[in-house]
């Protein structure tokens, strides 16, 4: 099925954009031309959070004007239980090699930050010459730590956004737009 007929099986009907194909390859150019000029004369380490990264990083790689190396990275999770507490461990795997280096860390969706932020004090604390974040959605309202990207596409609201690499859990991924997630009644 082609990525724009992707259709609501209980509706019968494709999901509307909340962000259109066009808008988000537009805010793409821009983020690229201000993060090509910020790492002028240098080269960037773009470091893709998988899995809703990925489309992102893709686009917005295609558009840098400045020498880049690519990797993926994706977060693991673990809970560990002490006493009666029970925590979560975030672990990232493949370990990355990142001294000296500028890293841009791209994720498609920053939400409460703090797998975000845990993952860049890491970068930073393995010698980093630099970390900035770029997101193509930032759903600040939803932040738990304190946390700025230094490039973002959108900030959002919506519950669950489908498409352009993001999806529920692994579909939808293809629609080359952003819609709202329908709710199951």
């Amino acid at each position: 099925m082609a990525a724009t007929s992707a259709v609501d099986v209980a509706t019968n009907q494709a999901p509307s954009p909340v962000i259109t194909a066009e808008q988000i390859q537009k805010r793409v150019r821009e983020m690229g031309r201000q993060i090509s000029a910020d790492y002028r004369g240098k080269t960037v380490h773009v470091l893709a959070v998988l899995e809703n990264s990925f489309i992102f990083m893709a686009d917005l790689m295609r558009v840098l004007e400045v020498p880049v190396q690519c990797e993926f990275i994706k977060p693991l999770y673990r809970d560990r239980q002490q006493g009666t507490t029970t925590t979560k461990e975030i672990f990232f795997s493949p370990e990355i090699e990142v001294r000296s280096d500028h890293v841009l860390l791209v994720e498609g969706l920053v939400h409460s930050g703090l797998t975000t932020d845990f993952l860049m004090n890491g970068l930073r604390s393995r010698g980093a010459a630099s970390v900035k974040l770029a997101t193509l959605l930032d759903r600040q309202t939803a932040r738990r730590v304190a946390l700025q990207p230094d490039y973002f596409g959108f900030l959002v609201d919506e519950k669950f956004l489908i498409g352009y690499g993001l999806g529920n859990p692994l579909l939808e991924r293809n629609l080359p737009y952003l819609a709202a997630q329908p709710l199951v009644t």
